[in-house]
């Protein structure tokens, strides 16, 4: 018995190998092609760069410097976005949780029951009248997406707070309600510090959600003022709507290293927190 399942668990581990290469061939590709000429990456692109072809960083160099608008504006509005409405996202969501798991009566259900319902709804249901309403509420500006963003990140966010903190023994609260803390300071000195696990994972997820997302800040924003990367991915086109593509793909490898970093330091914390939320309670 004790054979069968160490084989088993190698040939998984080969398979998860592997099926993890196939995943990392897509950004393998954009490094290598980020590094050769326009031609090279048109006519050869899964080819390895060669004397010729080979760039060095000069498509770094054309991607940041390209066309009239900065490329470290789109880097300032994405990471000012993306701070912004992950933090409000994470303590927003995780009050909301911990009010609908505490209190428990009829509203808080319904209130659940909606956030979890926000998850299957498809964004292009709503995107037109978004943007309408975006621009009548003046939510059209780097400043003020993170409550659109808030809107939709609320579903998994509430899903997976909820999870785990139904875990978490109700004891501790009364202990610290008999000290004489309130609601707020209860939540914020006793449960808020034991989410830790939780809200890395939350965090990440949403990280990378809307540090790659394109098509919100392309419906909701000024494209004239304010430009994301992916936005400003969509625009480093030459005369007659020609793509350098060798200066695309150095472009998006910017955008791809910041997630990587993140998610590298805080994988441990993601699975941990995913696991909990999904089976405690």
């Amino acid at each position: 018995m004790h054979e069968r399942r160490s084989t088993g668990s190698k040939i998984l581990t080969v398979f998860f190998s592997l099926l993890s290469i196939v995943w990392l061939i897509p950004i393998f590709e954009v490094l290598l092609n980020s590094f050769k000429s326009n031609g090279a990456v048109n006519s050869e692109p899964f080819a390895l760069p060669t004397s010729e072809t080979f760039m060095g960083l000069g498509n770094y160099i054309k991607g940041m410097t390209f066309g009239n608008y900065p490329f470290l504006n789109s880097v300032f509005y994405s990471v000012v976005i993306t701070i912004l409405s992950t933090a409000l996202i994470l303590v927003c969501t995780s009050m909301a949780a911990w009010y609908i798991v505490r209190v428990d009566d009829l509203f808080s259900k319904i209130m659940y029951m909606l956030c979890a319902f926000s998850m299957i709804v498809p964004f292009q249901m709503v995107m037109f009248t978004l943007a309408s309403t975006a621009d009548t509420l003046k939510l059209n500006t780097p400043w003020t997406i993170p409550v659109i963003y808030l809107g939709f990140g609320a579903g998994l966010a509430v899903f997976m707070f909820t999870g785990f903190i139904q875990g978490i023994p109700l004891e501790i609260e009364e202990a610290a309600a008999i000290d004489g803390c309130g609601a707020l300071s209860t939540y914020f000195r006793v449960v808020f510090p034991m989410l830790k696990s939780i809200l890395i994972s939350v965090g990440v997820l949403e990280v990378m959600w809307i540090w790659n997302d394109y098509l919100l800040p392309y419906l909701v924003l000024d494209r004239t003022k304010y430009m994301t990367i992916p936005i400003h991915v969509q625009y480093l086109k030459g005369s007659y709507g020609t793509v350098d593509l060798g200066a695309t793909m150095a472009v998006i490898m910017i955008s791809i290293i910041p997630v990587i970093i993140v998610y590298l330091f805080c994988q441990k914390y993601i699975i941990k927190g995913v696991a909990a939320g999904a089976v405690k309670g």
